[in-house]
């Protein structure tokens, strides 16, 4: 599989745009908070939404017939063909600039910026980066870098060689239970048709996991409002994160945040303790 990586190929797609429109609707609204574990209410025009309702917003649509094994579209198009079966969300950077409301009809530009090639402790891993802007009719709200890892199909991963590190103390933390109805709820809100996320006998017999993947951005989503949370309802003016292990369904897991430098040190963590993304924000 990795014979077929032409990063040169593959480079051509830098700087490829596409633009999608979509209206916030309050019904979107109650969807997204009570998936995020918020006050669900009875939002009217112009009430802001959650932080991150951008990721729900004009998402693309394939027929059924375009769809691959995976459940994502098949490769090609806006997105760069990376010959690698494993797709997942990595991690990226966001500026808020403005919330998005009830009744905008907000429009995101999307430009791929880099595709490069590294070696990890799983393979070959291919990262494409994709640059956002999200306007709404008052000016700019979001500018946002995301990066998307495309990587080899393990059937299992190496046995552990030490023991994890202590679980990190946190000064701030939320506890909820993931399983599966979240999992799907989000999928719902997202139009996002990966089964690694709902289809429990693919990503266990196909991908190799032993159970349902958290979404990456629903876990940044719910740092994001964390940390909004701890600033008197203000979103951060700039936010990275990563993900650092998969989150499965089926458990307990966490929310956490360290004041920092003026800042937080945010990330989610699995019964264990254990980080599975983390996140600096700053305002």
């Amino acid at each position: 599989m990795t014979d077929a990586l032409d990063l040169d190929h593959l480079r051509q797609w830098i700087g490829r745009s596409t633009e999608a429109t979509d209206v916030v609707t309050a019904q979107l609204v109650k969807g997204l908070r009570s998936t995020l574990f918020q006050e669900i209410g009875e939002p009217a025009k112009g009430d802001a939404a959650p932080w991150t309702v951008h990721w729900c917003l004009g998402q693309p649509v394939f027929p059924m017939s375009q769809l691959g094994p995976d459940g994502h579209p098949t490769r090609g198009g806006f997105l760069p063909p990376v010959p690698l079966p494993r797709r997942m969300w990595a991690g990226g950077e966001i500026a808020f600039i403005d919330a998005l409301r009830v009744g905008d009809e907000p429009k995101r530009t999307s430009t791929i910026s880099d595709v490069t090639i590294k070696s990890g402790s799983t393979g070959t891993l291919c990262f494409v980066a994709v640059n956002h802007e999200v306007t709404t009719s008052r000016g700019v709200a979001i500018r946002e870098r995301q990066d998307i890892v495309y990587r080899e199909m393990t059937k299992s991963s190496a046995a552990p060689t030490k023991a994890p590190p202590p679980p990190p103390a946190a000064q701030h933390r939320e506890r909820h239970v993931s399983d599966a109805v979240l999992l799907f709820r989000y999928s719902a809100l997202t139009f996002n048709g990966h089964r690694i996320h709902y289809d429990r006998d693919y990503v266990t017999g196909v991908e190799g996991y032993p159970g349902l993947i958290f979404h990456g951005p629903l876990q940044a989503a719910l740092i994001v409002e964390l940390a909004a949370k701890l600033r008197g309802g203000k979103a951060p003016k700039t936010f990275s994160y990563r993900g650092v292990q998969p989150l499965f369904e089926g458990s307990e897991f966490s929310v956490n945040a360290n004041d920092k430098d003026g800042g937080l040190e945010l990330w989610t963590a699995n019964a264990e303790g254990q980080p599975t993304m983390k996140a600096v924000a700053s305002w």
